[in-house]
């Protein structure tokens, strides 16, 4: 089998991103011209994809200067959220958003220079460090992802998380409601009413050393046929997937980046990413029958 490079930009992603970035009008006083867009692309992707330094970057991919300004560029441009929400779109009309079964859970990492949105990691003897708090579909596809520090609990950010999906979301109905499934960190009062608030039903494992909860935890419903069926499907575990699949990614496995928004950009990049592979596997599954 052929190994896959994954820091390589392959010429099928290549196509749905090109749309997506803005043509840069040449300079007024001249000058040269800029660098090839899918050059810089292909950049960016290596660092994100190997976590290597800006000023490490193989000259023969382009200048770090060059790459990095070419970075920030398409940052404040949204390129990276239109990326994002493209692999959401195409995903969507190929095999559906599993809007059904939703999971929702947040990850720490290291965050050595510090810098905005990080905190005293209570599991690190109180370094720096970074939360990212991630909404998923049912497969595991990225639907919402927060970033805040590591000293915020995960209940203090359900309800941001919740409030930044990249994909318009339907409205559930008593025909199709909508689910969420979160562990035992979300039993708080407070999340129940959030959770239900944006019309799910709430699945949260009880805490039963939560001293703050002052309501008893809801008694489950009797199984009919229907919720017996529903058992089956997945629940946690795929949010605890996607969170390995984002950490494939070598540059977000510890935050380098002191400013927050250079760090969410690259996690955009890697969310869009992950929704265009599934995309392909779903096409060269359909392909193979």
């Amino acid at each position: 089998m052929k190994r896959t490079k994954p820091w390589e930009l392959s010429d099928e992603v290549w196509e749905r991103v090109r749309p997506l970035i803005p043509e840069r009008p040449p300079h007024p006083k001249g000058g040269r011209p800029a660098e090839d867009a899918r050059q810089m692309l292909s950049a960016i992707l290596y660092v994100l994809r190997t976590g290597i330094q800006w000023n490490a970057l193989p000259r023969e991919l382009g200048a770090s200067t060059t790459v990095y300004d070419r970075f920030r560029l398409w940052e404040q441009q949204g390129v990276f959220d239109r990326i994002w929400q493209a692999g959401l779109q195409e995903y969507d009309e190929l095999e559906g958003i599993a809007w059904e079964w939703q999971s929702m859970d947040g990850v720490m990492t290291k965050a050595p220079f510090g810098g905005t949105a990080t905190g005293a990691n209570p599991t690190d003897r109180g370094k720096r460090g970074t939360k990212r708090s991630q909404l998923s579909d049912g497969r595991g596809m990225p639907l919402a992802v927060v970033v805040d520090g590591a000293n915020r609990t995960d209940m203090k950010l359900a309800e941001t998380t919740l409030d930044h999906l990249m994909i318009a979301r339907p409205t559930p109905t008593e025909q199709k409601p909508q689910h969420l499934c979160l562990d035992a960190g979300y039993d708080y009062d407070a999340v129940y009413e959030t959770v239900r608030a944006h019309h799910y039903e709430p699945h949260i494992r009880p805490n039963l050393h939560n001293r703050a909860r002052t309501k008893p935890t809801p008694e489950p419903e009797a199984e009919t046929s229907s919720s017996l069926e529903s058992t089956k499907q997945p629940r946690r575990w795929v949010v605890e997937r996607l969170h390995s699949w984002i950490n494939r990614s070598r540059r977000l496995l510890v935050r380098w980046e002191k400013l927050n928004f250079t760090y969410e950009a690259f996690l955009h990049l890697a969310c869009g990413l992950i929704c265009f592979q599934h995309c392909d596997r779903f096409l060269s599954l359909q392909v193979s029958e």
